[in-house]
């Protein structure tokens, strides 16, 4: 329910608040489902491991960590964020890495300078009831352009902040990447007049770029 209160976020006895579109919520602590699919484990496992390697660095190169990650903040909450510690900036950096099939590094990486995004747009179409999701890419996406995407959802949602990764994204042909695979191997075919939101960054070295998101409706076959 929403409440007058100053502002507040995280878990408190068994209440849980957060800002919301129009004020401060407070509701009743529930706790999440726990399926264990292949996806969670595999992401868990990632990182146990990599946090397990910070224990085997030399002291010389945690404290490199350290002091890369002064430099780099959290991402904000309530207004407020902070440097990294040693431990959270090599367990980002190396989760990243590890996820995407990319060698993992004990020596903090510099922040690379991104090239533009190739994803302009997504386009979706309906030929016959075969519905089809693709990105105008202009130019090549190369090979670190990740593509993460919401389920179908009402055509009235304006927003969407839960975007699961779906992989990296396919080379462009004619102008365009054809995420179709991508997505239905995730979450199926989405049914016409549903909206998907897709969102796109490149991972450099370990480094992400600030994302872009893009929506659209699927038509009538």
């Amino acid at each position: 329910m929403k409440i007058l209160d100053i502002p507040q976020s995280g878990k408190r006895g068994l209440y849980v608040s957060q800002g919301g579109r129009y004020g401060q919520i407070s509701r009743a602590l529930a706790i999440p489902s726990n399926p264990r699919t292949v996806r969670q484990t595999n992401v868990r496992g990632i990182l146990s491991r990599v946090a397990a390697g910070w224990r085997g660095l030399q002291e010389s190169q945690r404290a490199a960590w350290t002091a890369a990650g002064s430099g780099v903040n959290s991402a904000s909450r309530l207004g407020q964020s902070g440097p990294l510690t040693g431990l959270q900036l090599f367990n980002k950096i190396n989760c990243t890495l590890a996820q995407f099939g990319q060698e993992e590094v004990v020596a903090p990486p510099a922040r690379p300078q991104f090239p533009a995004l190739a994803p302009q747009n997504l386009v979706i179409t309906n030929t016959a009831g075969v519905v089809a999701l693709k990105l105008t890419c202009p130019t090549s996406p190369g090979e670190n352009t990740i593509v993460r995407a919401s389920k179908p959802l009402s055509q009235g949602f304006e927003k969407c902040t839960d975007l699961r990764i779906l992989g990296t994204c396919p080379a462009a042909v004619t102008g365009s990447a054809d995420i179709t695979s991508l997505y239905t191997a995730r979450y199926g075919a989405p049914a016409a007049d549903m909206k998907v939101f897709v969102r796109v960054s490149q991972i450099v070295n370990g480094w992400e770029s600030a994302p872009v998101t893009f929506a659209a409706i699927v038509p009538a076959s």
